[in-house]
């Protein structure tokens, strides 16, 4: 890049930094005093001239400065070099703040709260993806002699419940053999491999049991290969009351944007490009393929342990964003999630 764009960044740069501050439009002479960019004030707004034709900033009045478009903001992204580390003391307090959950709900709870305060936006974390998880114990209770309760739980900390009716009585010990049958075939194995085996074991299972087997593992295929049911916690919702203005200047009101909030779909679809922790994923603007949300930006990146991938969080706000701290505070909030799930 020459040394003019070098410049031309600059200005661009400052003028993103300053309008996320004040949500004013800038103009040349504001930033030279605000900026040491060391050039005169003829040769900023020449600059500018060239930044607006090439769509990087708008003239949004007659006579007023100018503010960032997509095309801009965009750019400003692409362009950060680095995420700013966070201190030892915000690591250690996000880290025993989300310690602190008593179990999967808490942790999540948790997580929204701490990120949505963070960035003073909508936090959106995804529920640990449940056939990415591994097994970590199944539980087989007899709840009657012909209706039992399955508890499964993964790594992640999710619990998944489902009730089997047999059709025909069965006694503790078989109770007893089938909960050993299941565990033994589930135990340690991602909940995709783990089908296959519960499917085999409907095929193997000795005679007298081939009927309450068949019913079990009936139930538990259902839960481990056709779940649909990817739930999420969304928390900060009220910190869209922060950019009124800026949604009433796109959409004329933030209804579109909270009428796309209630979709979990919707939702769902802006967390799908996040499948990688540590890959941040940044959707400004009309890159949103939403209507509702062409007035929106969304920061999210998957979360996970040593490899493997739980799900997604990340958090909306208008594009009008403090994009380097709002990454930098999704990628900490993800990185001691998986950390956390992890350890339980």
């Amino acid at each position: 890049m020459s040394s003019t764009d070098d410049r031309r960044f600059e200005i661009l740069r400052a003028i993103v930094t300053d309008y996320v501050e004040t949500q004013e439009p800038i103009g040349s002479k504001a930033l030279v005093e605000r900026h040491q960019l060391g050039v005169s004030s003829a040769t900023v707004r020449n600059d500018m001239a060239v930044l607006e034709a090439e769509g990087y900033i708008t003239q949004p009045h007659t006579s007023s400065g100018r503010v960032p478009t997509d095309k801009g903001y965009r750019l400003f992204v692409d362009r950060i070099s680095e995420i700013k580390p966070l201190s030892n003391v915000e690591r250690r307090t996000i880290l025993n703040f989300l310690d602190s959950g008593v179990d999967l709900d808490d942790v999540l709870r948790r997580s929204v709260r701490l990120l949505s305060q963070l960035t003073r936006q909508v936090a959106i974390v995804q529920y640990p993806v449940l056939s990415l998880s591994t097994v970590r114990h199944l539980e087989v209770v007899s709840l009657t002699p012909s209706r039992l309760l399955l508890v499964l739980i993964t790594d992640t900390g999710r619990v998944e419940q489902r009730m089997v009716d047999l059709q025909e009585e069965v006694g503790d010990d078989d109770v007893a053999r089938l909960r050993e049958l299941f565990s033994g075939a589930l135990h340690g194995k991602r909940l995709e491999d783990a089908s296959h085996e519960v499917a085999e074991l409907a095929n193997t299972a000795p005679e007298e049991l081939r009927g309450p087997v068949l019913r079990v593992a009936t139930v538990l295929i259902e839960t481990l290969v056709e779940h649909h049911d990817d739930r999420l916690v969304m928390g900060g919702t009220s910190n869209l009351a922060r950019a009124a203005a800026d949604f009433a200047a796109y959409a004329g009101s933030m209804k579109p944007v909270l009428d796309a909030l209630e979709e979990q779909v919707v939702l769902l679809k802006l967390l799908a490009a996040a499948q990688n922790p540590g890959t941040v994923t940044v959707r400004i603007g009309e890159e949103n393929e939403t209507a509702n949300l062409r007035g929106a930006s969304v920061v999210s990146t998957g979360y996970g342990s040593s490899g493997a991938v739980f799900g997604s969080l990340g958090v909306l706000g208008p594009t009008r964003m403090d994009y380097p701290g709002t990454i930098a505070s999704v990628v900490a909030v993800a990185r001691y999630v998986g950390e956390v799930l992890a350890d339980r």
